[in-house]
């Protein structure tokens, strides 16, 4: 069995307010292609493992949700770093991670409390390195965002471990997104 926590941007770090966005496009294209690798390389049963934020983490659980029928060996898990998380969102957000959590195998909270402390966020960090394999970041070193938390817990965690990090940055999203603009011109000729 081998489990990948995939993490990466906001929604609104990366200027995403709509679902119809033709970044969210690329993104789920870059996704698709790291994750269909990795099921092809080995028919081992896989756990996509990624957290409720809106963003990055919702499109993985798309994405697996997908493939999980052309990939029965893959399995996806939802983690809440603590309990009521999406309480304070608006209500389409909220409609937005239910949805998420009905298209996951398995989903619970790292903390069974109620946010209280910074702490909690660290727990679930530890959490997911101690639970997973490798990591998979759409993250930018030269574009911070709050992935820079994950990122360097990440980086701290490598330096003890056999662990993993795939990092998906600007430059190949760029790539992905030329090839969907030739795509896209093709199939209006």
């Amino acid at each position: 069995m081998k489990r990948i926590w995939i993490t990466g941007y906001r929604s609104y770090e990366l200027n995403v307010f709509k679902d119809d966005d033709p970044k969210v496009k690329v993104i789920l294209a870059v996704l698709e292609r790291h994750l269909r690798a990795l099921l092809e390389q080995s028919e081992e049963e896989l756990w996509v493992i990624t957290g409720p934020q809106m963003g990055v983490e919702r499109w993985a659980v798309e994405v697996a949700a997908q493939l999980k029928s052309d990939f029965p060996q893959l399995k996806v898990a939802m983690m809440l770093p603590f309990a009521e998380f999406g309480k304070q969102w608006n209500e389409e957000n909220q409609v937005k991670l239910t949805s998420a959590t009905q298209k996951v195998d398995f989903f619970a909270n790292v903390s069974a409390k109620p946010y209280q402390s910074p702490q909690q966020l660290r727990n679930y960090q530890q959490f997911m390195l101690t639970h997973t394999d490798e990591a998979l970041l759409l993250y930018d070193p030269e574009h911070e965002g709050k992935t820079k938390y994950d990122y360097v817990a990440i980086q701290k965690f490598l330096e003890n471990s056999n662990y993993q990090l795939r990092i998906i940055d600007f430059d190949e999203l760029q790539e992905e997104a030329n090839e969907w603009e030739e795509r896209q011109r093709e199939n209006y000729e």
